[in-house]
């Protein structure tokens, strides 16, 4: 049976189809993991990151834990109040960095689980939090409002 011009013309379309939608597939099944914007101290103890994987980390910059050491060398502790990930950083740290506030650091766990930073990023304005951070914040009870009167 011979198909016709516009049989052959659908048949290819469709296939054509079929071979886009398992590319997409593909592509989004391998990427799943790297779409979230950054990771939670406790999301990090929860699925078990690997030293070495490359990932963002985001949290709050914990009280009294910053620690300038020689150079440019800097430790501090990012925590979600439930997981505590102790960072070390060698740069210039963003001029709105400071303890109590929200930070984002791109890096990789080395072998000890410290978390290796080599991209900082400091909240841009003083109502500002990430907002998956600040979720977690409330879901915790441990969500403070800023009040803008001061």
């Amino acid at each position: 049976m011979a198909l016709t011009r516009k049989q052959r013309r659908a048949s290819l379309i469709a296939t054509g189809a079929v071979i886009l939608a398992c590319a997409a597939g593909l592509v989004l099944f391998a990427f799943q993991d790297a779409i979230v914007f950054f990771y939670t101290p406790s999301e990090i103890a929860e699925k078990n990151v690997q030293p070495g994987q490359r990932f963002r980390l985001g949290g709050i910059v914990a009280e009294n834990s910053v620690d300038r050491g020689a150079g440019s060398v800097i430790r501090f502790d990012v925590t979600d109040t439930a997981e505590t990930l102790s960072v070390v950083y060698e740069g210039i740290l963003p001029d709105l960095f400071r303890e109590g506030q929200g930070v984002v650091t791109e890096g990789k766990l080395d072998a000890g689980g410290t978390f290796v930073a080599d991209t900082v990023l400091a909240k841009h304005d003083e109502n500002y939090m990430p907002k998956e951070v600040a979720d977690k914040l409330k879901e915790q009870g441990h969500w403070r409002e800023e009040t803008s009167a001061e």
